[in-house]
């Protein structure tokens, strides 16, 4: 009888569980794969590029030169850390504003060797320490909002967990913007806006369905192009697996964009991004 009623309750919390909040859960799952988890199984050749030369070598950003299928590109993620440690070395995964000039160090080169760039997002939002104030955090990602809408080479971001707020902007403004089926992408946290909202952050559940964060509901908003089948439960459950499926949009999407000629490609990418979050009423 015990174990009836605790697959009851586990039954009645599903059901009364909003579907964005377990895809919010399934994002930040602890074995969840890491950005650079996909970039070791998809591309080749990687050799990292440090410091953004003015400040310091963020770790949470990960930029370097690699090879997509015997294709010369540049590559841009950011890192997390399992253990304790790596988490607070890594800021948790939120880059710092030297992480941001670092990502468009990389780009400029990869611009100027004439290098398509992928980048790879799982950021809760941008560090909000003072140090990271006090080295112009917002300067930073708004100077890569806009270098990324004129970059010259084609671009394709994809979200692999959180994508969150202008932290995670900063290195998203693509041609092709992907998004893992299990992945979010939020102006704020649910925690966050239920904690603005109601001043109770336990009604996360309800801010992440208000807040209308998961991959359907986000391409439904025309704010990306495609999303990326994961196997199973999720990424977690078979990383091999979940790396194919990435891998061949990839492929599809770069095919697509690397014959489109530049300025039509510029064109493009600065039309989808002025036209995104406009909606009208009667």
């Amino acid at each position: 009888m015990a174990e009836q009623a605790g697959n009851l309750e586990q039954r009645r919390t599903a059901v009364s569980t909003p579907a964005a909040w377990v895809k919010t859960e399934l994002a930040r799952h602890p074995q969840r794969p890491f950005p650079m988890d996909f970039v070791g199984r998809i591309f080749t050749d990687f050799s990292e590029i440090h410091g953004d030369r003015a400040f310091g070598d963020d770790p949470v950003i990960s930029c370097g030169m690699a090879r997509f299928h015997g294709e010369e590109v540049m590559i841009i993620g950011n890192l997390k850390g399992r253990t304790t440690k790596e988490k607070v070395q890594r800021n948790f995964g939120m880059p710092n504003p030297e992480g941001y000039r670092k990502a468009l160090r990389a780009m400029k080169i990869a611009e100027k060797f004439h290098r398509p760039v992928f980048t790879f997002i799982d950021i809760p939002g941008a560090w909000h320490g003072m140090g990271a104030e006090e080295r112009g955090q917002a300067e930073a990602i708004a100077r890569n909002l806009l270098e990324m809408s004129r970059l010259r080479v084609p671009t394709i971001a994809t979200i692999t967990g959180e994508g969150g707020s202008g932290g995670a902007l900063a290195i998203a403004v693509a041609d092709r913007v992907l998004m893992l089926e299990n992945a979010i992408y939020s102006v704020i946290s649910p925690e966050g806006c239920a904690s603005i909202m109601w001043r109770d952050a336990g009604k996360r559940a309800d801010a992440a369905k208000a807040l209308k964060i998961t991959s359907s509901e986000i391409r439904a908003l025309g704010c990306i192009d495609d999303i990326v089948p994961e196997p199973g439960e999720g990424a977690q459950a078979n990383l091999d697996a979940a790396a194919t499926m990435l891998d061949a949009a990839l492929v599809h999407h770069f095919e697509e964009v690397k014959s489109v000629p530049i300025e039509q490609l510029l064109a493009a990418r600065q039309a989808k991004f002025r036209n995104i979050g406009q909606f009208y009423t009667s």
